[in-house]
């Protein structure tokens, strides 16, 4: 994807602050924290979103999950976190590659 912002940092094209790495997974704070905690965890391989997941993605999918799982765990959020992915542009889904934004650090309120 030519244009993914996301696939850009995964390419080293645009600057991020990286938090985590390996063969599959990307994660780096966000530029625009919503909590002292604001970190997207990411797949290097371009997926639109959770909506277009396919079977052979489900492996993928659970390790993004235990990734934030464990980066939570490197920022000491053992008082809870929030892990939360947008799909669409009605639901607040501004990069379309699929992301999980690991939010925590201090209290959250419900904006459910």
């Amino acid at each position: 994807m030519n244009n993914c912002l996301f696939c850009k940092i995964i390419n080293n094209e645009i600057p991020s602050e990286k938090v985590y790495s390996d063969e599959e997974i990307i994660a780096f704070k966000d530029i625009n924290p919503q909590a002292p905690v604001h970190i997207l965890v990411i797949p290097k391989k371009h997926i639109d979103g959770a909506d277009v997941l396919e079977k052979e993605d489900a492996a993928l999918a659970g390790r993004l999950l235990l990734t934030a799982a464990r980066i939570a765990e490197q920022f000491h959020l053992s008082n809870g976190y929030r892990i939360v992915t947008n799909i669409g542009e009605h639901g607040g889904q501004t990069v379309r590659h699929l992301h999980f934004h690991l939010i925590g650090g201090e209290k959250l309120i419900d904006s459910f």
